[in-house]
């Protein structure tokens, strides 16, 4: 047998025991896929690099999904109803005449337009009060988390109880000082308490705890930067995702605020959406009211569009920073 002819078959051995050894190797990795999977199922995890399908996972998120959309999918269809088709109609169906666009016109003519007043009150609330509670809480809560000072833990102890302490219960204290100070039925009675957000206080000092890295100010501070620079140019873009998230706590809070403004504000003119829209729902109950369930409903859809959007705008810098400080370095 010639040199040639035995080199041949040398490669088509080593070519078989190639593939058989391949195929042992699939084999062994499909056992050891199946073995983990029913580790998983015992566990009642799975891994995210070999992941099973669930039915009742599927299931409940879908009954989810359903619960939370069901009040929205209500204001989108008895939106389009008139008056007459709200009371006579099946909830869940639409009135014989669309007329969103009417009730939309009508919701901003009707009282003179008070409503456009009310919607203009909540954003000033909003801007003003919502806005300065996030500035505050950024600071604070990067001041908290990077510089040391006597009393840091103090404060800490202050915030925590602060949050244990439902809004609710401190907004009668609040009208008796705001009353001894003139300052009730006034923006201020609005924008001041929107001011102070505990909440947001804390949720940026253990953002800024983990995000700021404090090797990154230390190089800064070397270069000659200031404090101010270093806060505005360096940590600020750092603090994205957690700004964004302080920032969508505080703008529902104020939004949807409606016990501080109930006994703040007494002068219509001053009332926000929630107050505004509440006074138009039990004007049927009152002598000679007129039921106008069509626009309550309708300025009620108005006044979430601002939040929905806010929320598609920003989300992207919400879910950036979901997973920060989950690894530990």
């Amino acid at each position: 047998m010639s040199a040639a002819t035995t080199s041949a078959q040398s490669l088509r051995e080593q070519e078989r025991a190639a593939r058989r050894a391949e195929k042992e190797r699939q084999r062994r990795v499909a056992r050891d896929e199946a073995a983990e999977r029913r580790r998983a199922e015992k566990a009642g995890f799975a891994n995210v690099n070999n992941p099973r399908r669930s039915t009742w996972m599927t299931v409940v998120c879908a009954i989810f999904a359903v619960y939370c959309l069901f009040p929205f999918v209500y204001l989108m269809i008895n939106a389009t109803k008139t008056q007459a088709d709200f009371t006579s109609t099946f909830g869940l169906g639409f009135g014989r005449t669309f007329a969103l666009f009417d009730n939309i016109a009508t919701v901003f003519t009707y009282q003179d337009g008070i409503f456009g007043r009310w919607l203009v009150n909540t954003l000033l609330y909003v801007v003003v009060g919502a806005g300065g509670a996030t500035l505050l809480a950024i600071m604070g809560g990067y001041a908290l988390a990077k510089f040391r000072f006597p009393g840091r833990k103090a404060v800490f102890a202050v915030i925590i109880g602060s949050i244990s302490v439902p809004g609710i219960a401190l907004a009668v204290p609040q009208f008796l000082l705001f009353a001894k100070l003139g300052l009730t039925n006034t923006p201020w009675a609005m924008i001041i308490p929107s001011l102070i957000s505990p909440f947001g206080l804390y949720l940026m000092w253990i953002f800024s705890e983990q995000a700021v890295p404090t090797e990154l100010l230390e190089a800064a501070r070397v270069d000659g930067a200031s404090e101010f620079r270093t806060f505005w140019t360096i940590s600020l873009p750092l603090l994205a995702p957690g700004i964004v998230t302080t920032a969508l706590f505080t703008i529902v809070a104020t939004w949807n605020n409606y016990f501080l403004p109930l006994i703040m504000l007494k002068d219509a003119d001053w009332y926000p959406l929630t107050i505004g829209l509440n006074q138009w729902k039990d004007q049927a109950s009152t002598a000679g009211g007129q039921a106008i369930q069509n626009l309550v409903i309708t300025g009620s859809l108005i006044t979430i569009i601002p939040l929905v959007i806010a929320f598609l705008c920003l989300q992207k810098y919400w879910q950036s920073g979901l997973a920060a400080g989950a690894v530990k370095e």
